[in-house]
């Protein structure tokens, strides 16, 4: 049986299949964001019982809800793996951040963590900048097989970008890390967000090769999909490596707006050089989507960097701001 052409790949997964992608997108947000709240609630329960987990105990392991947690996380992973196959990265990544939302909402009313005015504020900003982002982000893939996909990485731009990701990779592993990595969150955090745009692209290609030997019958590219999880299983054994030394160096509140900025940035970088999802966008669109991306990126900042600071703590510190310029008046002129 003959090949199908890329023509006949059109036909079979249709425009409106990046719609497919954005619901899995949406859909993976909602199972891992929810898993870490089913996890906290597990371990809680269990710290009650015995030793904690932090101080080195495993009872979590015989927890039926922390397994519910990990199987909600395991979903949302899955589902986020085959969004790739269906809408553009540009699309699906940045809908991650419906995620901290989820969590946010979860863990106001299971673990009695209160929303102060920036949390609101941040939940009601994620779902405006990432309805601006869907709105305005590119709904087609401009590559619609895996032969059209191997000749985009042999465009200069793309392996000009594959150098410069390289060359930062390495001097943050060799050089810049081992003397600034433990004073600055940015550098073990560029590292992650470079080569996690690796990942992602890989995600997306080994989605598109799997979707496409699905239909082509008899042909199937193995050395492909080898080459494209051994990029992966790579790419992340890096990125879990460093982000974890980045959480263990720095606060959690610091350490996630900035990774899921950088993170995004990059991915957006690369989708829109390997896969030219920018051709089908007009001047509006692309101006639309950054202001979405900007509004999330608020959003993440608000939920995460003032989530510790009170209403009360808020109003203490402004009127101290007022009283001292009142003191400051009256000292000055009186």
């Amino acid at each position: 049986m003959e090949a199908t052409t890329s023509a006949e790949k059109i036909k079979i997964y249709p425009n409106g299949s990046s719609y497919i992608g954005l619901c899995l997108a949406i859909s993976s947000s909602v199972f891992i964001g929810s898993s870490f709240i089913i996890k906290k609630i597990s371990l809680i329960r269990l710290s009650k019982r015995g030793v904690r987990a932090g101080a080195g105990g495993f009872g979590y392991l015989v927890d039926w809800m922390w397994w519910l947690g990990l199987l909600s996380m395991g979903i949302g992973e899955l589902a986020n793996f085959a969004a790739y196959a269906f809408a553009p990265a540009s699309l699906v990544t940045p809908l991650g951040a419906l995620s901290v939302l989820v969590s946010a909402v979860l863990a106001s009313k299971f673990l009695n963590e209160k929303l102060n005015i920036f949390g609101k504020l941040g939940c009601l900003l994620c779902v405006l900048g990432s309805t601006v982002l869907v709105i305005h982000s590119p709904k087609d893939d401009m590559v619609p097989s895996t032969d059209e996909l191997l000749k985009q990485t042999q465009n200069m731009a793309f392996i000009n970008y594959v150098i410069i990701i390289a060359m930062i990779a390495l001097l943050i592993l060799f050089f810049i890390g081992p003397k600034y990595g433990t004073r600055y969150v940015a550098i073990y955090l560029l590292l992650c967000s470079s080569v996690g745009s690796f990942t992602v692209m890989a995600c997306k290609a080994l989605g598109l090769t799997i979707r496409e030997n699905s239909v082509n019958d008899g042909v199937t590219n193995y050395w492909l999909l080898f080459v494209l999880s051994l990029i992966i299983l790579f790419c992340i054994c890096i990125q879990m490596n460093y982000l974890n030394k980045s959480l263990d160096l720095f606060s959690t509140s610091v350490v996630t707006p900035i990774y899921y900025v950088m993170f995004t940035t990059f991915v957006i970088i690369a989708s829109s050089i390997l896969f030219e999802e920018w051709k089908k966008m007009n001047g509006i669109d692309m101006l639309g989507a950054l202001c979405g991306f900007l509004v999330t990126i608020i959003a993440i900042f608000l939920l995460h960097y003032f989530k510790d600071v009170s209403t009360v703590q808020v109003q203490q510190r402004t009127s101290s701001i007022q009283y001292g310029t009142q003191n400051n008046f009256f000292s000055r002129y009186v």
